[in-house]
């Protein structure tokens, strides 16, 4: 009897486990290989899931019916809706979780999955051949020597692939404190052609919490009611676990006069890091060079956990100065004169893929059956990297099923703009989400990812026929509130909850504006809209097209032309050109039919 096709998964942080629990959804064998399952589901850096453009994207996580959502809700500690001054378009959920419950959850959950085996051990390399339609993934081998067997392979392997932690002049090897970095796995990747980037990013020292005056600063509170992922109408929607309030410091002229003395000693200015760090979330080294005019820095102090043993994360003082240094700019800050370092701030500096060698499915267009997702794609946060586990496992799941991919456009979701942009353009720094890389954004909205990725999340085999009907009743009701709005008539809350009327309210602040951007949408779809090029195009034989634009063309090998208008550096002629050639292609293909 011929076996079940099998995915492994290596890693099991959150790009990780949104990739197996996909792949499992869809109906086939799942196996996840993790290095400790003491560490499934860590938030080893902020621990919060969301924020401005990330909230975005674990609605849709959770529209596709993945886990993030849910499990942000059920260890839920803090919560508000960034952006509120602003209109719904870029209304941002932010939930802080505890730390520990929340690694618990993810644990429980993995290991209790009946269709997901999890091994603990190290992959030290990729077993794959030579087939007669090109090389294809076997599976993977572990360093105790164990080969596990697999059609597809799902690589989520985060900040590990050469991992090298800094704090001062201190270098030790590791894709976090303590854990082993996946050197061998990043040699090989490089040995098989993949062009590898260097990348770097950090995060704060965490303190005692004892040790700080809280009473002399600024308290920050959920907002009321508490802001969540999941939906009223859903069935055994968790609850948070408890709730804790947040508070605001800043950085002083002192803090910062201790920074500029001992800068020199920063492994990020000495020369010791040469990966690039995320432009958009810069270490306080950073902050107090790039911004010398400022006098003052924003700092959150957020709650680990629920647990009075619960470390303080400080948000906003992400450093690798030397440990002594640390303690003394943190005590130069108001409410922390006293405070106590427990672990020192460090950088990480990491492989990434460039992910321009990959297809909008995520899979390797070299090794077929090779996926990627996560960090190791270039991105940033824990957001990103579970829509890419997701898409990766649902797509890995899928080709192995026979069935059509999972593919989301720029214009259903911001999973689509980060997904495009990644295999589009690459990534030089650290990719982070947000609002303004969507040029649809007021279509993409966090109030309708059910709206607008409910039915391919159903066709994919993501969510099932009772949550499907049950996002369709929803939609309903959102029609009947948006009609009731057009007559004037939109306080009625006995026609349906005040979550429904807020839905509602969002879908007719915008009614113009959305259907002036469907236009465009259809427009560019339509007829001398985008057109498909084969991935097989030779572009160094296309007359009129420079030598560059060819070499960047084979680069990205994009889809069709709207993905190759978006490659940096091309020209109007070079896309006229290209333009020019997949018409003709595409009216022979038609007349043939």
């Amino acid at each position: 009897m011929p076996r079940s096709p099998r995915v492994i998964v290596v890693g099991a942080g959150h790009a990780g486990l949104e990739a197996a629990f996909a792949a499992a959804r869809i109906g086939v064998a799942v196996s996840v290989v993790t290095g400790s399952c003491a560490t499934i589901g860590q938030t080893p850096c902020n621990p919060s899931i969301g924020g401005v453009a990330k909230g975005h994207l674990v609605h849709e996580i959770h529209a596709l019916g993945g886990f993030m959502g849910r499990a942000a809700d059920h260890d839920g500690i803090h919560s508000r809706v960034l952006n509120l001054s602003k209109g719904p378009a870029v209304h941002s959920t932010r939930v802080q979780v505890d730390k520990r419950r929340y690694g618990h959850y993810a644990q429980a959950t993995l290991l209790g999955h009946p269709g997901i085996v999890t091994v603990e051990g190290l992959v030290v390399g990729l077993v794959h051949a030579n087939a007669d339609a090109g090389r294809a993934i076997r599976g993977v081998l572990l360093h105790d020597g164990r080969e596990l067997e697999a059609d597809a392979v799902v690589l989520t392997t985060g900040t590990f692939l050469g991992g090298l932690l800094h704090t001062g002049a201190t270098r030790t090897p590791g894709g976090r404190v303590g854990e082993a970095p996946a050197n061998a796995l990043s040699e090989q990747l490089r040995a098989l052609g993949f062009r590898l980037a260097r990348l770097k990013t950090g995060t704060p020292p965490r303190l005692d919490r004892s040790t700080i005056d809280f009473d002399s600063l600024e308290p920050q509170p959920s907002d009321d009611p508490f802001p969540r992922f999941c939906l009223p109408d859903e069935p055994d929607a968790p609850s948070s676990p408890g709730q804790v309030h947040c508070h605001i410091t800043y950085t002083n002229p002192t803090t910062h006069a201790i920074i500029r003395e001992r800068i020199a000693e920063s492994p990020m200015y000495s020369g010791q890091i040469v990966g690039v760090g995320p432009r958009y979330c810069p270490s306080i080294e950073d902050k107090v060079v790039r911004f010398a005019e400022r006098e003052r820095h924003q700092i959150f102090l957020e709650p680990e956990g629920l647990d009075d043993d619960a470390l303080i994360y400080p948000n906003g003082i992400s450093t690798s100065l030397a440990a002594d240094v640390q303690a003394q700019l943190v005590q130069s800050i108001a409410g922390l004169e006293r405070a106590r370092i427990v672990r020192p701030g460090y950088a990480v500096e990491y492989d990434a893929v460039d992910a321009r060698s990959l297809s909008h499915a995520l899979a390797s267009k070299d090794l077929r059956g090779l996926y990627f997702a996560g960090q190791i794609n270039g991105t940033s946060g824990y957001e990103e990297a579970g829509i890419q586990g997701l898409i990766a496992g649902a797509n890995a799941a899928l080709e192995l099923l026979g069935r059509p991919p999972l593919s989301i456009a720029r214009d259903q979701g911001y999973a689509g703009v980060l997904v495009d942009d990644l295999v589009t353009q690459g990534c030089d720094e650290p990719y982070r989400m947000f609002t303004s890389r969507a040029e649809y954004r007021l279509l993409l909205r966090e109030d309708n990812a059910d709206e607008r990725l409910s039915a391919l999340a159903f066709e994919a085999g993501l969510i099932d026929e009772a949550a499907h009907e049950r996002i369709r009743r929803r939609l309903d009701r959102v029609a009947a509130c948006v009609v009731e709005i057009q007559r004037g008539r939109d306080r009625d809350l006995e026609l349906a909850p005040s979550w429904i009327w807020h839905k509602a309210r969002a879908r007719t602040t915008y009614a113009g504006y959305l259907e002036r951007q469907r236009r465009e949408v259809a427009r560019i779809r339509g007829e001398g809209g985008e057109l498909p090029l084969a991935l097989d195009l030779d572009y160094f034989g296309l007359a009129g097209l420079t030598h560059e634009s060819a070499q960047r063309l084979s680069e990205v090998r994009p889809a069709d032309t709207g993905q190759a208008a978006r490659i940096p550096g091309m020209t109007p002629a070079a896309l006229a050109c290209l333009w020019a050639h997949a018409r003709r292609a595409h009216t022979r293909t038609r007349s043939s039919v």
